[in-house]
């Protein structure tokens, strides 16, 4: 029978787990917060599309040196001084708040570094997680670090959106608290092992994450197909002008529906923690992708909150299926000394689909609605998934994803 805990029975990984979670937990706190009072003050979804950009910008910009870094220097050194640096921004916001000076501008500003400080996270602690565990509980640890975000993402927006209700600054107050234990638990893990690379730092190894994405089509069709669907049919960033002038169930309402995808997402990790993806991985992977841009679909259309909470279920739900076969695609199939560049291939295409998406339905909205705008982005995730069964037919016979062998 499957141990169901198996990752947790090694302490470095708990650690690890746990400062995931508060540093997501903390995240969906300042993220809804600063969505609904920049849409709030300014009833302009164009500031919403912003919020998306400036956080997507310094991960593209610094792709060469973010994965570079974590395989370079500590992959734990790494991720705990980039979740300082969100302690930082936090508290910056937090003063803003305070100080009654919160403008836009310096919102984007701090966002920003925020920004900075995520592209060298992710592939820091992407990479991490792989040498905090043996190999065989490896798929059992991606399944409940998936877990740890789609845990935050429901209990974040809601504890974000009530603790903004009685007051934003008792909300920023919480994020900062959290991201700093976050920070001091990942310290607190000993130094694991890493396989560092002995070659000079060249062009060729900045640029080795990108040959490998290149070269390994399974893996380059499967970050790609999540891109662009994601990017298309992504409709988080438009969930305040949702549940201000459409469905009108203020901050309450919107963190019920930024939680509602974390619901689904999370009643997903339960099952294939449980009961692992064991063969036709390929074909589950474009069927949920295709059945994530449908749920989108409704959610546009719906005028009624329990519908688009129920949509939104679903939206999490069929993207986390996307997630966890993808992340074992990624770690498993990738050799330890590029796994941190190769990571950080992954977070471009993550913060591309995410950031990069919000700021697409934010700029879009604003020229012809909101409606037509995750309607058609709905749509267009679901031409996605099907050219990408075309386009990437190793995808589409993939079957069993733990053994390293898209054919096995």
């Amino acid at each position: 029978m499957t141990d169901r805990f198996a990752a947790f029975r090694h302490l470095s990984y708990s650690r690890y787990f746990t400062s995931r979670f508060f540093t997501a937990f903390a995240a969906q706190i300042v993220s809804v917060s600063v969505a609904w009072q920049i849409y709030d003050q300014t009833q302009n979804p164009v500031y919403l599309g912003w919020i998306g950009l400036v956080q997507f910008l310094p991960a593209l910009l610094l792709v060469f040196v973010t994965g570079l870094a974590a395989d370079t220097f500590g992959r734990r050194l790494v991720m705990g001084l980039s979740i300082l640096t969100e302690t930082a921004c936090a508290a910056g916001i937090l003063f803003l708040a305070a100080t009654e000076q919160f403008h836009p501008v310096w919102v984007l500003g701090i966002l920003t570094v925020f920004g900075v400080a995520r592209a060298f996270l992710s592939p820091a602690s992407a990479s991490l997680a792989v040498n905090v565990v043996p190999r065989e509980d490896f798929a059992n640890a991606v399944g409940w670090t998936a877990s740890a975000w789609q845990m935050a993402s429901i209990i974040g927006p809601v504890a974000g959106s009530l603790l903004y209700g009685v007051a934003p600054v008792i909300a920023y107050s919480t994020a900062v608290v959290l991201f700093a234990v976050a920070a001091a638990l990942i310290f607190s893990i000993p130094k694991p092992p890493q396989s560092t690379s002995i070659e000079p730092k060249t062009l060729s190894m900045v640029l080795g994450g990108f040959t490998y994405v290149w070269k390994q089509k399974i893996v380059l069709g499967a970050i790609s197909l999540d891109l662009f669907a994601v990017l298309l049919g992504g409709a988080v960033a438009l969930m305040p002008v949702y549940a201000r002038d459409i469905l009108e169930v203020g901050e309450t309402g919107l963190g019920l529906m930024r939680a509602a995808p974390g619901v689904g997402a999370l009643i997903v990790t339960g099952l294939i923690t449980a009961f692992p993806i064991r063969d036709h991985a390929g074909i589950i992977l474009f069927a949920c992708v295709a059945l994530f841009g449908l749920s989108t679909v409704v959610f546009g259309h719906s005028t009624v909150a329990w519908l688009s909470i129920l949509a939104l279920v679903g939206v999490g739900a069929f993207d986390m299926i996307s997630v966890y076969i993808r992340e074992i695609l990624l770690q498993l199939w990738t050799p330890d000394q590029v796994r941190g560049r190769v990571n950080a291939v992954n977070s471009i295409f993550l913060g591309a689909s995410n950031e990069l998406g919000e700021a697409r339905a934010g700029f879009m909205a604003a020229k012809w609605g909101a409606v037509f705008t995750v309607v058609a982005g709905g749509y267009a995730a679901v031409g996605i998934a099907a050219a990408w069964s075309i386009f990437f037919p190793g995808i589409r016979k993939a079957r069993n994803l733990h053994d390293g062998n898209p054919d096995g």
